[in-house]
Formats: C-alpha cells, structure tokens, sequence
C-alpha cells in the first residue's frame, strides 16, 4: 500500500515534479498471470484464419502477422504478440464455411481453410506448433508457443460423408460443431424451428465416428433437442465450444439450465463465448431493433421506405443509431455467465471460447486476445480459487480430451462406420 504521507512529505522537500508516483499493482492480475503461467489459456473458438482470408485474399500469407493488427484496415482481434500478452498456450482455431455453401463446394471450402492455418503455422514455427493430443498441446505450452488445433464449424461441410470426416480428422480437426446457423439433413441448428427428429440415425452414426476417431463433438449452435440427443449418444464428452448462459440471456445460442446439468452428467464443458448479444440481453434487443430498422428502411426487393436509394437508407439508420446508443457490455457481464454456467454445470465443466475475430465488437475489456488475464483477475475478485482458474483456462478441455482420447483407443477395433444419410 503506497504511503501517501511519506510521499507528500518528501513532494515538499523535493518538489512534486521530482517524485514519480507508480501506478498500483493490482494484485488479482498478478495472481492471474501465475495461474496462467502454470496453465496457459485454452481458448475453443477463435476466428482469425477465417478474417485474414477475408480481408487479404490469397494474399494472406503475405500479411505481417507480427504487426499490431489493431492498425490494420479492419481492425483484427488477434495476432501474434498479443497471443503471447494473453497467454495463450492453446487455440482451437475455427474452420468456418458460411451454411448457404452446401454440397462439395462445402468441403473445397473447408479445405481451403485448413490450408490457412497449416500454413500460419508453418510460416511460424517459432509461436506455433500443430498439435494432436492432449500431451501435445500440455507439451508444446511449455515451450511457450501456441499449440493449434483445428474445430470444423458446421456438420454440412462433409456433404454427409464420414470419408470426409475422417480425412478432416488426418489434417488436424479436433471438433466438428455438428450445425451452424441452418439445419443440415441430420441434425437441428439453433437458429431454425425444430424438427421432429432433432438427430437422425445418420446423425448418430456421425457423433458415433466421430467417438471412433477421437475427435470432439461440439454442440454450440444446435437446438436443446439436438444438444440432449448428441449426449445421449455419445460415449465421450462433448463440448460447446463457444456458447454461454442461456438463463442471463434467452439467445437461441446459449445453454438452457437443464442442458448444463446434463452436461456435467456427461463429463463435458461449455466455453463461454464473448459475443455481445449473447452475452447482454439489452444488447441483444438493440440488435434485434436495429436489424428491424434496417429492414424498414431498405428492405429488398419489394418494401421499404427507401427501396433503390442506399443513401437514404444508410442515413435513416445512422438517425436511429444515434437516437438509440449500443448498449455497453463489459468484462463483468461475461464473468456473470462464468458465474452461472459454474454454479449449475460445475467448475469442472466451463472454459473459454472468445469467439474473437467471428465477432464484430467484443465486451469492454475483452478487446483481443490479450485480455485473458484480465478475465481470470475478476474471477479471482469474486471468490474463485486459482485451482478453479487454472481449470477454467485450459485444465477442464485437456481433460475432455484426454477422455475422448481413450474412449477412441477403447472403440479401435471397430472398422470405420459405412453409414449413409
């Protein structure tokens, strides 16, 4: 505690331009770098790959991924000296393809980003190391790189082929999140009205192989219906791998009550996602209101108050938005869901799936991947222990993978499922 008597005191001998007054330590953020330092964070989503290609093309290679990306003409959230402030010692890196792309486009498209992240890894081998297993990632956070893995972000990118899946598997795949934002022929997203069948018998055969291989089965984005199924089926522990509390904030996205006690029946765990509108219900309803503005607006091709005139339309919604300010939301907002994802599922069963660079704002607080030691600080204000910490940043998600790990070693004499739609 700084002696502000002393100070003043020797202020008036020496002259108050002549004493120097530190900024204080805040010692929640010390503990949190230790707790880091002995697990490194584990994050399950993260979207960068996807961004870089996006904004440089093929070109993506060329980009300086040593460069403060802030500074960028889109600002990214991650790059890679802010891995290291972060860190960072594990990322599942998300291998997305938008829904509407269907069929072998589909798997094209996902081979196109796998190359990406191979090749970021390839190029820095000094920060990044691919990794299989979980010895491999407790080995490579030792070395004070990355370790990188690879999660498909939608069942509908193997085109209902378990070949498909397999070879994802050889290069790296180490989850598949069984939907996105469209249903696919075997199992119900989120974002659509439920089916009879949330998870046909082909669907089962899929979270069986995918059991077989030993890769994750990820139920962020899937219906309630879809999420209870896949538990039921699976053998091994399945993983949301970017989602949070749906009982703080009603969002198709998040987790019901009731599912997260199933989840901690099944040995799983739920990595909390920093998008804002799941993270803050009157964000989520400022969004909701700013998506109908839009429509009213300009919404093609046949209404709208301004079909044809994109000007007017963008200067209506620039009006709306500044009679009507974003609502904040902040690094407090996402530790409440840590709070009640662990007090219903467990602190054995919650980790971090920032969802950063798949998001266009994040939480004040939570701006990039550098951030991580500011979360585990304010768990640790609250009252979690550093066990439960270290468990939250990485210790939980080795842990399920090390058990699929052995379910798969258990099912190895089985012969590759054979199964159709």
């Amino acid at each position: 505690m700084t002696n502000w008597r002393l100070v003043f005191a020797l202020a008036l001998i020496v002259g108050f331009d002549s004493v120097a007054i530190a900024a204080p330590i805040d010692p929640f953020l010390v503990r949190a770098r230790a707790v880091l330092k002995a697990q490194p964070i584990i994050d399950g989503h993260n979207d960068w790959a996807e961004q870089l290609r996006g904004q440089f093309g093929e070109k993506w290679w060329s980009v300086d991924l040593n460069a403060d990306s802030r500074s960028f003409k889109t600002p990214l959230q991650t790059d890679i000296p802010r891995l290291h402030a972060g860190q960072v010692g594990g990322q599942f890196w998300s291998v997305w393809v938008p829904a509407n792309i269907t069929g072998p486009a589909a798997v094209k498209a996902t081979l196109e980003q796998i190359d990406i992240i191979r090749g970021i890894v390839a190029r820095h081998p000094r920060d990044f190391e691919l990794a299989s297993t979980a010895a491999d990632i407790r080995r490579i956070q030792k070395t004070g790189k990355v370790a990188s893995l690879m999660g498909v972000e939608g069942g509908s990118q193997i085109d209902n082929s378990l070949p498909a899946l397999r070879m994802f598997y050889a290069l790296g795949v180490r989850y598949m999140t069984l939907t996105h934002v469209r249903h696919n022929d075997w199992a119900d997203s989120a974002n659509e009205g439920p089916r009879a069948k949330p998870l046909t018998p082909f669907g089962e055969a899929v979270v069986h192989e995918m059991n077989r291989i030993g890769m994750l089965v990820d139920i962020s984005h899937v219906s309630p219906g879809t999420m209870k199924a896949a538990m039921a089926v699976s053998k091994a522990p399945v993983i949301f791998s970017h989602s949070s509390a749906r009982s703080l904030v009603d969002h198709p996205r998040n987790v019901p009550d009731d599912v997260l006690q199933l989840l901690a029946a099944n040995g799983g765990v739920v990595m909390v996602n920093y998008a804002p509108g799941y993270v803050s219900r009157a964000r989520q309803e400022w969004e909701a209101a700013r998506a109908a503005e839009r429509a009213r607006a300009n919404a093609p091709p046949y209404s709208g108050l301004y079909i044809g005139q994109p000007e007017r339309a963008e200067a209506a919604l620039a009006a709306w938005e500044k009679a009507n300010p974003m609502p904040p939301v902040t690094l407090a907002q996402v530790a409440d869901h840590l709070d009640h994802l662990a007090r219903i599922a467990g602190h054995d069963h919650v980790g971090i799936g920032s969802d950063l660079d798949g998001i266009d704002t994040t939480p004040t607080g939570l701006e990039g991947v550098e951030t991580y030691p500011a979360l585990i600080a304010e768990l640790l204000r609250r009252g979690w222990s550093e066990e439960d910490c270290r468990k939250l940043a990485g210790g939980n998600v080795l842990r399920v993978l090390e058990t699929a790990e052995k379910v798969a070693a258990g099912l190895a004499g089985e012969v590759p499922s054979a199964a159709v739609p």
